[in-house]
């Protein structure tokens, strides 16, 4: 191997570890602080901090499942969607784009009306639970962006789906 090929394989090791360690720029193992912990005792951005995103999606649920060709709320859905409102209440920080999908059976056009009509029903009822419309938007993506790829009910139960997505950014209305 000639010096040249040494060099380079340890600059590439170099560089990989730099990557791989995450306390590389110092500070602990979070922005809540110095001793890393969040407002509520977890550690801020992670799964165990009330106030972070991860822990919306993780602990509340980020989404709420459908039935074939409807966009009624189950009450399981209800359940996780006064979560979502209790969490947006408290962390007004945040909004939210609800993301509407449908299973691949049907139109696109079909599914796309369809993804749109399960968005708006989580916002209405998140609105009905007192957050703010100014912080809620809605998209559909059809059957355009499936999360299980299979044709099998159990991929197409997995893909009738409303996902709500959090942005930070400060709210002036």
């Amino acid at each position: 191997m000639t010096v040249f090929k040494k060099v380079a394989v340890v600059a590439l090791v170099l560089v990989t570890a730099a990557c791989t360690n995450p306390d590389r720029f110092g500070g602990g193992a979070g922005a809540g602080g110095a001793d890393g912990a969040g407002l509520n005792g977890g550690t801020a951005g992670s799964a165990s901090d009330p106030a972070s995103p991860l822990f919306f999606n993780q602990t509340i649920g980020d989404r709420v499942l459908f039935a074939v060709d409807t966009s009624t709320i189950t009450p399981t859905g209800q359940t996780i969607l006064d979560g979502q409102a209790q969490w947006l209440l408290t962390n007004a920080d945040y909004r939210a784009v609800i993301e509407g999908h449908a299973d691949e059976q049907g139109t696109r056009e079909y599914n796309l009306a369809l993804g749109q009509r399960r968005a708006n029903a989580v916002r209405e009822y998140l609105v009905s639970r007192g957050v703010p419309t100014t912080r809620l938007q809605v998209t559909s993506f059809g059957k355009e962006r499936p999360i299980a790829v299979c044709s099998e009910e159990s991929c197409y139960a997995q893909n009738r789906r409303a996902v709500t997505v959090l942005s930070f950014s400060a709210v002036t209305s």
